[in-house]
């Protein structure tokens, strides 16, 4: 069975590591989609499974510097997942992008991340 761990927030704005699974191997795409907006989401190092992953959010605040080149990177990393991801930034004083997602069954998803 497909899994993968995400954060959940807690009341008291700490988080815990939550277990995310699918029950057919076949449709896995919105475990990649919840898996590529925790990515986004985490800072480098901070998984405790993958460490070269996540966007060094304190240095982009540090520098006011929007983390595009490290957005860039994750979409190569979750592209050959879906038939399109596109990943835009948004005109925002905070780095907000758009994720646009077509699966492979013609399906489409569409959010907004605050990374």
């Amino acid at each position: 069975m497909p899994r993968i761990w995400g954060k959940e927030n807690q009341p008291d704005g700490s988080y815990k590591w939550k277990k995310i699974e699918t029950i057919s191997y076949e449709n896995f795409e919105y475990g990649y989609v919840t898996n590529l907006i925790q990515v986004l989401k985490l800072n480098v190092g901070e998984s405790p499974f993958y460490a070269n992953v996540g966007i060094p959010a304190q240095k982009s605040v540090a520098t006011q510097i929007f983390p595009d080149f490290f957005v860039i990177q994750t979409q190569q990393l979750f592209s050959p997942y879906f038939a399109t991801l596109l990943i835009s930034k948004v005109n925002s004083p905070t780095p907000t992008y758009d994720i646009n997602i077509t699966f492979y069954s013609g399906e489409k998803f569409y959010t907004q991340v605050l990374v």
